[in-house]
């Protein structure tokens, strides 16, 4: 059934570039989710804008000696271009420094004046004498209170995740003069949180079966402690101001501005509510997005954003109901980790960072966009810290996208020009073909006369795919979608060589169309299922076919192309269009360029363990054997689907594993040391090319690969990186 879905990425700070690991935090997972979500026929709207308020931005103008109305145009249009390049599909990409925005961000603040959810007081606060100014958090740094971290800033810790008043920071120093600021007294208004406790425990325990296990963890800690006030306001000049606002005076107000965290939130609202008042919609329309519980709402963020959108914004939109604003809360927070670089956080001090708008300088092409795309998608820091590195880049370039995908698209391309007219081949039996395709979709393998076993194994490997792939876009784990999505590529360059078209068109030049009739079709329905991860790619394609009349750039709403990139889809005698080669590979050289681009890394001081540790095991096997005899051993990665315990045994596991499309059976003795669920979703090391056995009168079809380990237990060989299955251990 199709959804309206309401998606929304972290506001970036407009006061420098987005770069690559902004961009695999909040950015690019929401820019696949919304495309995929578009084509499976839901109605998507996508919000993002420029977040524009707070302290940094008046820094950075007296730095460049301008004024914060001209940083926040440079780095918001800056931004928003390399975001286009990027190909991020937002609906609107909007701004907090327009009208509308502060006059939502004053409506909330005046509702909770009045509703008594703020209370104002006096408290110390950390002030810089030299600067004459009341430090902001982000530019106070120290000791952390809780674990001693001598680089927490002013109100968080981003290494044990704390938070914290400011003024509990040990050490603290100012990061604008670099001196130890004096604690002073001011008066601000707080939200109390405190009010909402028990209605956020409820509504985060609902999510418990649904929400990321990061997300969940990081938002209870914070209830764990208790939820307390929170300022609202700061001592600014550039923000939200309270002037005119019932129930102050301009006194209390003088030099007041919401604090940005508060009205950066609200950015998601304002912006929804410019774009359908630029479109020339009904002045109610934003309510239907954001007060209607149809709507289902998901806010992309990175970790450091969890607890604002999974606590605060919720309390604030609670808060604000009444008969008139029934605002519904994210259901879902999908949030990542964080990307490092090679290694390493990305730092601007230290040169150790990546910004898109430097790799569009150096990458001008738009198929790097989608390699780009790819390569961070492959490394999303979906529930631990991952890493980018240029080798990487280029591996998946070369290895995956240009020797798997675009190797397949420019064979079939190339042999049907070449041999077929320029146009999709037809024969005989094309419409027995098309309907035993149907049959076999539709599970009803006994009307599938006109399909050879080959025909078979395309077909199911693309429909089990796709189903896949839907369920883990559904859960959010865009790499495992994405793995799947390649299989379906794994799976068509394996059928065309074993269709072996090159000595068919000689011999029955008929079962040569059938092959690269399926091979052309494959080649669109591959377009579709990349379109959320490949879009310059995927569109090159559907002009090469002239293939808008039936997918029309997937505009058609309700319409689920997933579903459709099952079946077969051009008609026969379709012209072909001469192709370029759609990806070429990275050379060396290029990926030499930008690693010398890279400032100094900081050297690892920690002095490694070097000690080898020793076990009590069998002698090595003195009976050496020659290179030629060990490649007769096939190892190849597999990944672990399904594994259940082999009943009437205590050492046995039956385990289902995926090898390039290809699922097996494997039965392992490894039950006295895992359970079943700690293995599935593990990639392994298998003998492909091992006898089938029986074990326990089941088939096993393979075997993995374990070590003992000192205290006599056995610990199956498995692969952090997401290495695809099928590839070669050698």
């Amino acid at each position: 059934m199709n959804q309206r879905k309401l998606i929304t990425s972290a506001l970036p700070y407009a006061n420098g570039y987005i770069h690559l690991g902004h961009c695999a935090g909040a950015y690019l997972p929401a820019d696949i989710y919304a495309r995929y979500a578009r084509l499976v026929g839901d109605d998507v709207l996508f919000i993002c804008g420029s977040d524009e308020h707070g302290v940094a931005i008046t820094i950075a103008a007296e730095k460049e000696k301008v004024t914060p109305k001209d940083i926040i145009d440079k780095y918001h249009y800056a931004n928003k271009a390399a975001f286009d390049k990027f190909g991020m599909s937002f609906d609107y990409y909007s701004r907090t420094s327009i009208d509308s925005h502060h006059e939502i961000a004053r409506e909330f603040f005046a509702d909770f004046l009045k509703k008594k959810y703020l209370i104002a007081k006096e408290e110390e606060q950390l002030f810089d004498e030299e600067a004459q100014m009341f430090l902001p958090d982000r530019y106070v740094e120290g000791t952390c209170p809780n674990c001693g971290y001598d680089a927490a800033r002013g109100d968080q810790c981003d290494k044990c995740g704390s938070y914290y008043n400011q003024t509990e920071l040990i050490n603290p120093i100012s990061l604008i003069s670099h001196k130890t600021p004096i604690k002073k007294i001011t008066r601000h208004w707080y939200f109390q949180f405190s009010q909402f406790q028990e209605f956020l425990e409820k509504y985060i325990e609902s999510h418990s079966k649904d929400w990321k296990d990061n997300v969940l963890q990081q938002t209870r800690s914070w209830l764990n402690v208790g939820l307390t006030e929170r300022a609202i306001t700061r001592d600014l000049i550039w923000g939200v101001k309270l002037t005119g606002i019932e129930g102050l005076s301009n006194e209390e107000v003088e030099g007041k501005a919401l604090y940005v965290w508060f009205d950066a939130v609200l950015g998601y609202i304002s912006a929804t509510i410019e774009y359908f008042k630029e479109k020339g919609a009904d002045a109610n329309e934003w309510r239907n997005w954001w007060q209607s519980e149809e709507t289902k709402y998901l806010a992309f963020i990175g970790k450091d954003n969890i607890v604002f959108h999974t606590l605060i914004f919720p309390a604030m939109l609670h808060a604000r109901y009444d008969d008139q604003n029934k605002y519904i809360l994210p259901n879902n927070v999908p949030a990542n980790e964080f990307l490092n670089l090679e290694g390493q956080k990305f730092s601007k001090s230290r040169n150790w960072s990546i910004d898109l708008k430097d790799f569009f300088e150096d990458f001008t092409e738009p198929q790097y966009v989608d390699t780009l795309r790819y390569a961070l998608a492959m490394n999303f820091p979906e529930s631990k810290d991952s890493d980018f590195t240029w080798k990487d880049f280029q591996a998946r370039n070369n290895n995956e996208l240009a020797a798997i995908l675009g190797n397949f698209i420019n064979r079939t391309l190339q042999f049907t020009i070449k041999n077929f007219d320029s146009k999709v081949p037809t024969f005989t039996e094309i419409e027995q073909f098309t309907a035993d395709w149907k049959s076999l979709i539709n599970d009803d393998e006994a009307k599938t006369t006109a399909l050879n076993e080959n025909d078979k194994l395309l077909i199911n490997s693309l429909a089990e795919n796709i189903d896949e792939a839907i369920i883990n876009y559904e859960k959010y784990r865009f790499r495992d979608a994405i793995s799947n999505t390649m299989n379906i590529a794994r799976a068509a360059n394996k059928y065309f060589n074993d269709e072996e078209p090159w000595k068919s068109i000689k011999q029955n030049p008929e079962q040569t169309a059938k092959t690269m009739y399926a091979c052309c079709q494959m080649v669109v329905n591959l377009a579709c299922v990349f379109a959320p991860i490949l879009p310059h790619i995927s569109n090159e394609i559907f002009e090469i076919f002239n293939h808008n009349t039936t997918f029309n750039h997937f505009e058609l709403k309700s319409t689920n192309y997933f579903e459709i990139a099952k079946l077969p889809s051009l008609a026969a005698g379709v012209n072909i269009n001469e192709p370029r080669i759609l990806i070429t590979k990275i050379e060396n050289e290029q990926i030499q360029a930008q690693t010398a681009k890279l400032g100094t890394p900081i050297a690892n001081d920690k002095k490694k363990n070097t000690t080898l540790k020793t076990i009590d095991t069998p002698p090595i096997n003195t009976n050496l054997i020659n290179y030629d005899k060990f490649r007769e051993t096939d190892l190849r990665t597999a990944k672990v689907i399904e594994a259940e315990n082999v009943p009437k045994s205590k050492k046995l596991l039956r385990l289902q594993v995926e090898v390039s499309g290809e699922k097996r059976q494997i039965i392992a003795g490894v039950a006295e040391h895992y359970a079943p669920s700690d293995l599935i979703g593990k990639t392994i090391i298998i003998v492909a090319n091992l006898e089938p056995a029986k074990i326990m009168g089941m088939e096993s079809q393979g075997m993995l690969l374990a070590a003992n380990t000192s205290d006599g237990k056995i610990r199956v060989v498995t692969l952090d990186d997401d290495i695809l299955t099928g590839a070669e251990v050698r």
